[in-house]
């Protein structure tokens, strides 16, 4: 891996944004920017690309399959991983539907599981 990756977060609690980005900018190859507001995000990503998205279901100003269905339609082949607290089986199959890359389980069990998922769909 040595291109440098840019990675986009949204999620509405700020301690796993803070969390998340102190983490993963250990990896020199990863550009992180946060977003605690979907809507600035999808703002922001509308005039800039990223290469990755990780996004948060459950958020209340917009949730999160929202937030991938305009994801998908600003770039359709945007990779983007679901992080949620939640594991319904609907919304996993929901966000997989609209075009999830993949989905990780909240609390993280391991940053480096994490890390390693990252790279792993960045690299595909």
């Amino acid at each position: 891996m040595s291109k440098k990756y840019s990675i986009v977060i949204i999620d509405d609690e700020v301690e796993i944004l803070d969390m998340l980005s102190r983490f993963l900018s250990r990896n020199q190859n990863f550009a992180v920017q946060t977003f605690s507001n979907p809507v600035s995000a999808l703002s922001s990503l509308n005039s800039t690309k990223c290469d990755l998205v990780l996004l948060d279901i459950m958020m209340p100003q917009m949730n999160g399959l929202d937030v991938l269905e305009k994801l998908k339609d600003m770039n359709s082949d945007q990779k983007v991983i679901m992080m949620t607290a939640y594991s319904t089986l609907d919304k996993v199959l929901k966000s997989h539907k609209i075009g999830a890359t993949n989905y990780v389980m909240k609390p993280f069990s391991s940053l480096d599981a994490l890390e390693k998922k990252v790279v792993e769909v960045l690299e595909d």
